[in-house]
């Protein structure tokens, strides 16, 4: 195998993988699947992956990667003139990193936690205002982002892959209306992300932008 293989969803989190790979200008090869749905796919990701997630990452050597932070810190490794992450020198490096991580392990499982509230085997009469809790917290959670971001890029001048999980996670709740109402400079963000020609495709297609 001398490609990367993305195992992904429509408007999923391997979005942000995907957008990654384009600009590292890696070849790779989309599978796109319903994750969620019983069936061969979702065996065939099971077996590579046992949380059943995406993106699940194959490896030209055919090695797996899964979790996103993990990908991207491995593309930009890489390939370096992509610039997905600061270099170990910048100074902008920590503070890379630890919004990263801060994205990925604080507002990332937000959706895990209130996509499906019968997950947790809650009441149907608690469930609305579950979700509807966790959601304004997830708000909560942005906007200590929006307090620290700069623009044009959240770094400010300087690219990072920050902003392609900026572009992608406000499509999902509590929704693009709401996340352009609350937090202006991550919405700026995201908008010029959204109108690079490498990336608007991908976000067209999954999020009709």
């Amino acid at each position: 195998m001398s490609k990367y293989v993305l195992i992904g969803s429509e408007g999923c989190g391997s979005v942000i993988v995907e957008l990654a790979l384009l600009k590292a200008g890696a070849e790779f090869e989309l599978e796109e699947i319903p994750y969620l749905e019983p069936g061969p796919d979702r065996d065939r990701l099971l077996e590579l992956n046992p949380l059943g997630q995406v993106p699940t990452l194959i490896m030209p050597g055919g090695d797996v990667m899964t979790e996103s932070a993990a990908i991207i810190l491995h593309l930009a490794d890489a390939f370096p003139d992509a610039q997905l992450a600061p270099a170990t020198s910048d100074r902008q490096r920590p503070a890379f990193l630890r919004w990263l991580l801060y994205i990925v392990s604080e507002i990332y499982p937000t959706s895990n936690f209130s996509d499906d509230p019968a997950r947790w085997q809650l009441p149907k009469n608690t469930q609305g205002d579950y979700k509807r809790t966790v959601d304004q917290y997830r708000k909560t959670l942005w906007g200590h982002v929006e307090d620290v971001a700069d623009t044009p890029c959240f770094l400010g001048n300087d690219f990072c892959a920050i902003d392609l999980y900026i572009a992608v996670m406000r499509n999902w709740r509590p929704g693009r209306k709401e996340f352009t109402q609350s937090f202006p400079k991550l919405t700026e963000i995201a908008d010029n992300i959204a109108s690079n020609p490498m990336f608007s495709g991908v976000l067209k297609r999954n999020f009709d932008e």
